[in-house]
């Protein structure tokens, strides 16, 4: 694929721009989750209690937790022009958890690029469409259609 620049980021609309690395959700990521967020929910991170009552057998990520993989690997995978100054998260427009995501499972996300819009001021509104992948799963832990402003340089 050819470098992404603020000038040809419009190319791209319509595109897949590409698929991430496999990352591994451990549980000590899960926990350590949990332990930011204050969301310690038992299903996430009692794994005793989970092999025993959950009905995944297994404890599972918290969806918040699987959402946040979404800006690092987005990065990872080029959407952010190689001329741009900056780019900030400006938001989602759609997100579902389709599949729980088990403790030591591996994820990865595909993005294409859905719209393309420069604002007045020069800024770029990116819009893309990600899907996180769960290995081995024909389901996708999420969709989210996410924004992000890029700012130029200069």
């Amino acid at each position: 694929m050819a470098e992404i620049t603020c000038a040809n980021l419009s190319e791209y609309v319509g595109k897949e721009l590409g698929v991430s690395d496999w990352i591994t959700v451990e549980q000590s990521m899960i926990n350590q989750f949990a332990e930011c967020t204050g969301d310690r929910q038992w299903i996430h991170v009692d794994v005793e209690r989970a092999k025993r009552e959950s009905p995944y057998r297994w404890p599972i990520a918290h969806g918040y937790l699987t959402l946040s993989f979404v800006a690092p690997l987005l990065m990872q995978v080029g959407a952010v022009p190689t001329d741009a100054a900056a780019a900030f998260n400006y938001g989602l427009d759609k997100v579902r958890f389709l599949a729980p995501v088990r403790a030591g499972a591996r994820v990865r996300l595909r993005v294409s690029v859905t719209d393309v819009e420069t604002r007045k001021d020069g800024q770029i509104m990116l819009k893309t469409s990600n899907v996180l992948e769960i290995e081995d799963s024909d389901k996708p832990a999420l969709i989210a259609e996410s924004l992000a402003l890029i700012s130029p340089r200069g």
